[in-house]
């Protein structure tokens, strides 16, 4: 254990040995490693015609509180030692020679029975003795992405962790965009996904809830009309409200109005263009671009109303400059009792349920501690990582009586000080979307 600072303390945590081996995969005519037990027979037929002995295993995927368990086939061939993935690889190349698709997998990775190893970094921030506060960071603007220790020196935080996942199916230019509900001092960032856990942090409080938000634009007129979006590129006829933070140019084909600090409408101009200091630009095309044409005049009051509510009392949260929100991916632990909703949380997929990766947690105690852990994973021999089950059993097991799962895989980093403590699966820091910060005051 080390002391970071009153009431900060690091924890090394390791566990077990590996005794795990290779094998070769064949996949499914969808690509996928796992399918039906029909595909699955045809795909040992075909190993078998190429000269290879496979294997169907069966798979049981676990049920988690929303969604019931799944059973899968995958076809193996071979099993070799540890130090024996050469022979796995000449086998791989062997089947690929005749035309079937495959790959080498370590079984430390599925996601099944295992002896390890895990290696994880744990932060413990007692509030009784903290004298600091947390916040969230989108680093220098929402579009773009930046690595936690950016961020974190940038606050000159004792402590920096990855948030929640962010948008990878969007332009590249604004793929820093969180997925979930975002405030950073008071401000709505980026919109919520109805139902979706997040960490909700005021001082040196921290609460895990679900949020949804609502933003709502008014013309003095007595227009009314729903804001779609925060920050994000628009689908078609979508309303969408962007802050200074945002730091890209706005859509083309569309129509701006400019808002001013006190919801003045100080012009209409055509869409593409950047955000200013000081103001805020609802961005509309096609039927809600005809509504801006219509009801934003220039000088008008367009007034925006933001709700963030707290789906657990069902009141909304003050938006007033302590408060903070980072977006999670998947609520593990609730109320002292593990309970997984991955489906409520989007992340319903054999991949991410039962297979091993780095995960990123944070969790609360019944005292008020916060917890922030991150699991090393994709180390064969040195470190697997977990599935969802076990990194909840991880998070009771610290004393978490609530807790989500956030961003993972390469996102995972763990920042104390200046430099990550943990070692991120692509061998260097991975820029994300968003941070949760510990700060000295």
């Amino acid at each position: 254990m080390t002391i970071v600072t009153q009431g900060i303390d690091l924890y090394d945590v390791k566990a077990g040995t590996h005794t795990d081996g290779y094998t070769v995969t064949v996949l499914m005519p969808n690509g996928r490693d796992y399918g039906t037990l029909a595909n699955a027979e045809l795909k040992v037929a075909e190993v078998e015609a190429a000269g290879e002995s496979a294997s169907l295993q069966k798979v049981i995927r676990p049920g988690v509180a929303d969604s019931p368990s799944q059973t899968v086939y995958m076809v193996r061939v071979g099993l070799w030692a540890f130090k024996e993935k050469k022979k796995a690889d000449k086998t791989a190349a062997t089947l690929k020679d005749a035309g079937l698709k495959v790959k080498v997998d370590y079984l430390g990775d599925d996601g099944l029975k295992t002896t390890g190893p895990w290696n994880a970094k744990v932060v413990m921030i007692d509030p009784r003795t903290f004298r600091g506060s947390y916040a969230a960071s989108l680093g220098g603007s929402v579009a773009k992405r930046e690595t936690v220790s950016s961020m974190a020196r940038a606050s000159k935080a004792l402590v920096g962790v990855n948030g929640g996942f962010y948008n990878i199916h969007t332009s590249p230019a604004l793929r820093g965009e969180p997925l979930g509900a975002s405030v950073v001092r008071g401000r709505l960032l980026s919109e919520a996904v109805p139902g979706r856990s997040a960490v909700v942090l005021r001082g040196r409080t921290a609460k895990i809830t679900e949020l949804e938000t609502s933003v709502t634009a008014t013309s003095e007129d007595g227009a009314r009309t729903r804001v779609d979006g925060v920050n994000r590129a628009p689908a078609t006829d979508e309303l969408v409200l962007y802050t200074e933070e945002f730091g890209a140019k706005t859509p083309t084909g569309g129509v701006d109005a400019i808002l001013d600090a006190n919801d003045r409408v100080l012009r209409l101009r055509p869409s593409g263009r950047a955000v200013s200091a000081g103001t805020r630009v609802l961005h509309g095309n096609g039927l809600v671009g005809d509504w801006l044409n219509e009801h934003a005049w220039e000088g008008w009051t367009v007034k925006i109303d933001t709700r963030v509510v707290d789906l657990r009392t069902k009141k909304a949260l003050k938006l007033t400059p302590d408060l903070h929100v980072v977006a999670g991916g998947v609520g593990l632990v609730r109320n002292g009792e593990v309970k997984i909703t991955a489906k409520r949380d989007g992340h319903d997929s054999m991949n991410m349920i039962l297979r091993r990766h780095p995960r990123t947690l944070v969790g609360t105690t019944k005292d008020g501690s916060l917890i922030l852990a991150a699991i090393d994973g994709r180390r064969p021999g040195e470190t697997i990582g977990a599935n969802f089950v076990e990194a909840a059993q991880f998070m009771r097991w610290l004393g978490a009586t609530q807790a989500i799962n956030l961003d993972g895989g390469g996102s995972t980093t763990l920042v104390v000080g200046k430099k990550p403590v943990n070692r991120p699966a692509d061998g260097a820091e991975r820029a994300v979307g968003d941070a949760l910060l510990v700060l000295p005051r």
